[in-house]
């Protein structure tokens, strides 16, 4: 089962950050990438393979600031 997740994301200024953070996401199981955009994504994800904070850590990893919107 999927559950819709949005959120902001600091530090994004260009396409190339857009591909970053889509390409991170896209890596994690259990997350369907929706929309990503300068500042903000939107995706769903399986709530029994990873949480909320998971997803907002692999973008943390990558170089941005994630939050949840």
């Amino acid at each position: 089962m999927s559950t819709p997740l949005k959120l902001a994301i600091d530090g994004m200024h260009c396409g190339g950050c857009v591909a970053r953070v889509t390409s991170a996401l896209s890596k994690l199981d259990g997350v369907e990438v929706r929309k990503v955009e300068v500042g903000a994504a939107e995706l769903a994800y399986d709530e029994v393979k990873l949480t909320p904070e998971q997803v907002v850590e692999a973008v943390n990893r990558i170089g941005f600031t994630a939050r949840e919107a």
